[in-house]
């Protein structure tokens, strides 16, 4: 039985990118100053990639991150000075790792030159000099940091290591040849195995480890650095390591001599006995020179997990904390009790004892508490903090700042509200282009700001928090603001706005969401072609949620809000029927519901229908002739009007009657059937039939197209 380490990979990507965001992170505090506890932290995520790379065959990783490594130790032991120049290093080369993990993901090959120049530049700080990028690419890995120490005039120490793996060595994913790789990268290494404890072929159990090895490394470190390669499986192993003195050093070349000599008849038995396993052992145990050895490298290619087929892209997983499986655990037991519990009652009533009736009742009304806190308990597995998306901003405003000539503080609330990790993964580049526009149009160059009487430092807020059962996004500035004429004029040019539509101030800001949009005088390479906001929008309203946009006081920045649900699966609905169609609306959306009369209904000529709500005028939509239904009342005195609002836009959905209110469980319209505007999605009912759910700004939009109405009502003489 052979050991496929691949199915492991995964969990080492994910891994891989929860070190790289400490690293980054870590490295855009020491912008501010020195903290010896965070370059700890950030050597540490540094060696955990390093050595989940050599383990799982990720040479190039594994090559890379130890060089960086190796900078990075010096800075935590005082050798080195943290500078702004080794810190803008460093980010670039984290920003290259980046690169190489998620090649190796996908199976493609990682951009080569670009990890090499950037490790040039990482073997050069290190010596203290300036060598030529040929000689730097050609460097031996590993060699950078023990030819500083050794100085060269010197050989270097020789390490004699005994390993002798315990017997389930192999069961558990390790492979000692991967551990070798590793001790490589530390100096030219000799290795000699010990076969004299394998069994017959007929005893043989592929999945146990029978060889041990002696190994000579040629390094000059300290014993706690070897130990450290072989910390994964010191536990199952016999590990004993001495340093030679220099009389015995000679020796080193005259065991490599008989290890050479030794290879072939070590390989022999194992080939003779055709099993993958055993054979891969003795493969492992046969040595080479040093020079050789160092040569050898596997192609990054290799070692990538390849894509299983219907494997999804955006599949993952989720790091769920011990208390909410545990409360899933208890929700199951009272589940089966109370099932327990319906069966019990239910077998006494088909013999006749009715008395067992309300023993009954009572079990479905147990069955449905537990049910919606169970509901709750799945819920909130799926629950991730939102600093996952805000983690990537730091060094976003921190880069664009820098070469805008801005001086811009980021400040961000509300990390720790939790939100579906559906919508955090979705949410990422809306908030992106949200942050960019800020930084580009909103905030002044530090010569303006003070011209004005501002602080030369930017502030830009991004903040997060619950309200009823949305959350809410923030990205505030305290920039410019937004230009009404300018918006308008804009606007008007591009034929959105009549040149004498009176419209208020939200309406007019919100006009920079439209396609093609933008108040830029010069595009640059970080917005002004008019991409971007409406792309926001989309994103937005395809998570069930609104974005909308408030300018501060004069001069003083703007306020970009989203709101969006706490999850994509359960929606709280209202229950409307229309003829004999059953509807759901989002609760979320819904204003007030009123029984209309007939002397505030006011109709638009010959396209649609205003009703007079206290001081202002809403446009009724009728779903059922929307959809060219023939179900449903004609006349509106006979039914109800739903007011719901989106986007800023007020409208009233006429309905013949309110069914009540329940939680759906959404199933995608688009995967099951086909994509239709101001229809988001279905479910099923208690009674088994299928009901609409309806998408309030896809509703608005299809009925203001439907008439032709860009947005402001003209009353009929």
């Amino acid at each position: 039985m052979s050991i496929d380490l691949s199915e492991f990979h995964d969990i080492f990507f994910e891994e891989c990118g929860e070190g790289l965001s400490v690293m980054e992170s870590g490295l855009l505090t020491l912008d501010k100053g020195t903290d010896v506890e965070e370059i700890n932290a950030i050597f540490r995520a540094a060696h955990s990639i390093k050595g989940g790379g050599a383990s799982f065959g990720f040479t190039d990783i594994s090559e890379f991150t130890h060089v960086m490594e190796t900078l990075l130790d010096e800075m935590r032991d005082g050798r080195r000075e943290v500078s702004q120049d080794i810190v803008d290093l460093l980010l670039e080369s984290v920003d290259v790792l980046r690169d190489m993990v998620s090649a190796a993901r996908e199976g493609e090959e990682c951009d080569l030159e670009r990890a090499a120049s950037t490790k040039a530049k990482l073997d050069q700080v290190l010596s203290g000099e300036s060598p030529s990028a040929e000689a730097a690419t050609e460097a031996p890995p590993g060699d950078a940091a023990s030819s500083e120490s050794s100085g060269g005039d010197q050989p270097p120490p020789v390490w004699t290591i005994q390993f002798r793996p315990g017997k389930d060595l192999l069961k558990g994913g390790n492979d000692p040849a991967k551990l070798f790789r590793e001790l490589e990268n530390l100096g030219p290494l000799t290795i000699v195995a010990d076969t004299s404890n394998l069994p017959n072929f007929d005893e043989l159990k592929p999945e146990e480890c029978y060889l041990s090895w002696t190994l000579e490394l040629s390094a000059d470190v300290d014993e706690a650095a070897i130990k450290e390669v072989f910390s994964w499986v010191e536990d199952e192993s016999d590990l004993t390591i001495a340093r030679k003195s220099v009389e015995e050093a000679p020796a080193q070349e005259a065991a490599s001599e008989a290890a050479d000599q030794a290879a072939p008849e070590q390989a022999a038995p194992a080939t003779e006995q055709g099993d993958k396993e055993p054979e891969a052992q003795a493969k492992d145990a046969k040595s080479a020179p040093p020079a050789k050895k160092a040569e050898e490298k596997p192609a990054p290619k290799a070692a990538a997990k390849p894509k299983a087929a219907g494997q999804s892209k955006e599949s993952g997983s989720i790091r769920v904390g011990i208390d909410k499986v545990d409360a899933l655990i208890n929700m199951v037991g009272e589940l089966v009790i109370t099932q327990s519990m319906l069966s019990q009652a239910s077998s006494k009533i088909e013999q006749g004892v009715m008395e067992n009736y309300e023993q009954l009742l009572d079990g479905i009304t147990q069955l449905e508490r537990n049910t919606r806190e169970l509901q709750e308990s799945v819920l909130q597995i799926r629950m991730l903090p939102i600093s996952f998306s805000f983690s990537r901003f730091p060094r976003l405003v921190r880069d664009l700042s820098k070469n805008m000539g801005k001086v811009i503080e980021l400040k961000m609330t509300g990390e720790h509200t939790e939100v579906d990790k559906n919508v955090l993964e979705k949410i990422g580049d809306p908030l992106v282009h949200l942050v960019r526009n800020s930084l580009d149009h909103g905030i002044e160059t530090p010569d303006t700001r003070v011209e004005k009487g501002k602080p030369e430092t930017g502030t830009l807020e991004l903040c997060a928090y619950h309200e009823g059962g949305d959350i809410i996004i923030k990205v505030i500035d305290d920039g410019a603001g937004l230009n009404r004429e300018k918006i308008l004029g804009k606007a008007i040019d591009k034929g959105l706005v009549g040149e004498n539509e009176d419209l208020s101030d939200e309406r007019v800001f919100n006009l920079i969401f439209q396609p093609g949009f933008s108040t830029a005088d010069q595009v640059s390479d970080v917005s002004g072609r008019g991409v971007g906001m409406d792309v926001v929008r989309r994103n937005v309203r395809d998570l069930g949620g609104n974005v909308s946009i408030n300018n501060n006081e004069t001069g003083a920045g703007s306020t970009v809000t989203i709101r969006l649900p706490l999850t994509l699966a359960i929606l709280d609905g209202q229950l409307v029927r229309i003829g004999k169609e059953i509807y759901i609306v989002s609760l979320v959306s819904i204003v007030e519901t009123l029984q209309m009369n007939s002397e505030n209904i006011k109709r638009v000529t010959g396209q649609s229908e205003l009703y007079r709500l206290r001081d202002d005028y809403i446009p009724v939509i009728r779903v059922n002739k929307l959809f060219d239904s023939d179900s449903g009342t004609d006349d509106l005195l006979d039914g109800l009007l739903v007011v719901v609002e989106s986007d800023g836009h007020r409208v009233g959905l006429f309905v013949d009657d309110l069914l009540g209110q329940q939680q759906v469980v959404i199933k995608s319209l688009e995967t099951n059937f086909k994509q239709i505007q101001g229809i988001s999605g279905a479910t099923i009912l208690g009674d088994g039939t299928v009901a609409l759910i309806m998408d309030v700004p896809g509703l608005i939009q299809r009925h203001f197209e439907n008439c032709k109405i860009g947005g402001a009502y003209q009353l009929a003489a």
